[in-house]
C-alpha cells in the first residue's frame, strides 16, 4: 500500500488532475492588437512593455508587463506582475492537507479563486495530485501562520531506494522580510528549515535524512505566509537552480532541463514580489517554453535576490482582474491545490 501510494504521489509532483465539467470553455483570445505597449526603461525591465491598462484598474503599487518577444533566446510570450510590498498584500489559498493524508477540499481553478475574493492578481502556485478520490497537496502552503500542507519529503525512481530531498519554499516571515529557502517535514511533528539543500542525486545513494543537524544551519520552521515547489531559483542574490539536489530531474520529474510552460515567484532587493508566468507547448507558435534556469536567469534580470519554481506546465496561469494572460497548455484553466494572490 506504501509503495502504491509513494508511486502516485511522485506521480503528482507534475500537477496533474482532472478539470470539472462546469469549468467554461477556455476563454483565452489574442489580443496582440489589443494590448498597448508602453517600453519601460527602469534597468531591470528593459524591453518589458507595461501592459497594466489592458487589464483594467490596479492599484498603484502593482503593474503587469509582458517580455520581449524573447527571452534566453527563445521565442517568449511571458507575464510579470510586479507589485511594491511596501503597499501590496499577498496571500494564498490552499487545500488543508495537514496531515499529508490526503483532504475532499476540492481544488479550484485560479478563476474560481478570483471569483470568491477581491485580488486583481491570481497565479498558480503548488505541486498536487488526486489519489482514492481523494486530494493531496505536495507542496508547502502556510496561511496566517497556520500549516495548510507540507513539501513532500520523499521521492524514489524505482520504489527501493527511497530518498528525502528538502524542497523549496518562499516565505514571509512574521517581521515582514521574504526568503527563499529549503524545508523538511520530518514524521511526528518535526518541521525544519535549510540555507542549502540535502546533497541529494539520482545517481548516488540517498544522503542522510534531513534532521535538526543536516544539512547545517537548520532552523524550526516559522513563516506568516510561505508557498512550496522547486526548484529553488534564487539565493541571496545567485543563481542556483537546485533541481539535482531536489530530485526534480529524471522520468518522473518536471523535465526542468526541457522547454516548458512555468510559473515562479520572486523579491527583488527593494521589497518588490515579482509573479511570472511563462507559455510553452506551442500554445503560440514557436513558443516552446523555458527550463527552470532560463526562468532564474529571467528573475534575476528582472532584479530578483530570492525565487523558487512553482508548478508549470498545463498548470500554469496568470489572471490579472480575471482575464488570462498567457494561452493555458490545457486548452483551459486547470483546477489547482493552491493559488497565490495580490492587491
Amino acid at each position: 500500500m506504501i509503495f502504491i501510494l509513494s508511486f502516485l504521489i511522485l506521480l503528482g509532483v507534475i500537477g496533474c488532475t482532472t478539470t470539472p465539467d462546469e469549468i467554461p470553455d477556455w476563454p483565452w483570445q489574442d489580443t496582440e492588437e489589443e494590448i498597448p505597449e508602453e517600453v519601460v526603461e527602469d534597468a531591470t525591465l528593459d524591453k518589458w512593455a507595461d501592459v497594466s491598462s489592458a487589464y483594467g484598474a490596479l492599484p498603484e503599487h502593482i503593474k503587469v508587463y509582458r517580455s520581449p518577444e524573447k527571452l534566453e533566446g527563445k521565442a517568449a510570450v511571458a507575464y510579470a506582475a510586479i507589485a511594491d510590498m511596501t503597499s501590496a498584500q499577498w496571500d494564498i489559498w490552499s487545500i488543508n492537507d495537514a496531515e499529508m493524508a490526503g483532504t475532499s477540499d476540492a481544488f479550484r481553478t485560479p478563476g474560481a479563486v478570483y471569483a470568491k475574493g477581491t485580488w486583481p492578481v491570481v497565479i498558480n502556485a503548488g505541486f498536487f495530485y488526486s489519489s482514492g478520490g481523494l486530494n493531496y497537496s505536495s507542496s508547502l502552503a502556510v496561511r496566517e501562520s497556520e500549516v495548510l500542507a507540507y513539501n513532500i519529503n520523499y521521492a524514489s525512481e524505482d520504489w527501493v531506494t527511497i530518498y528525502y530531498p528538502t524542497r523549496a519554499a518562499f516565505l514571509e516571515s512574521e517581521d515582514g522580510t521574504f526568503d527563499a529557502c529549503w524545508t523538511y517535514y520530518k514524521s511526528g511533528g518535526k518541521h525544519y528549515m535549510y540555507p542549502s539543500p540535502a546533497e541529494n542525486t539520482w545517481e548516488a545513494r540517498p544522503a542522510k535524512t534531513p534532521s535538526s543537524i543536516y544539512p547545517e544551519g537548520a532552523e524550526t520552521f516559522a513563516a506568516k505566509t510561505a508557498i512550496g515547489g522547486g526548484p529553488l531559483l534564487i539565493d541571496k542574490g545567485k543563481f542556483r537552480d537546485s533541481y539535482v539536489e531536489e530530485l526534480f530531474n529524471g522520468a518522473s520529474g518536471i523535465g526542468p532541463d526541457t522547454n516548458q510552460p512555468r510559473t515562479a515567484i520572486g523579491v527583488t532587493a527593494d521589497n518588490k514580489m515579482v509573479l511570472f508566468v511563462c507559455e510553452g507547448r506551442q500554445m503560440t507558435e514557436g513558443v516552446a517554453g523555458l527550463t527552470t534556469a532560463d526562468v532564474a536567469n529571467v528573475l534575476l534580470d528582472l532584479g530578483c535576490v530570492e525565487a523558487i519554481n512553482l508548478d508549470g506546465g498545463g498548470s500554469s496561469c496568470m489572471l490579472v482582474n480575471g482575464k488570462e494572460t498567457i494561452k493555458v497548455s490545457d486548452g483551459s484553466q486547470r483546477a489547482v491545490a493552491s493559488t497565490i494572490m495580490i492587491k
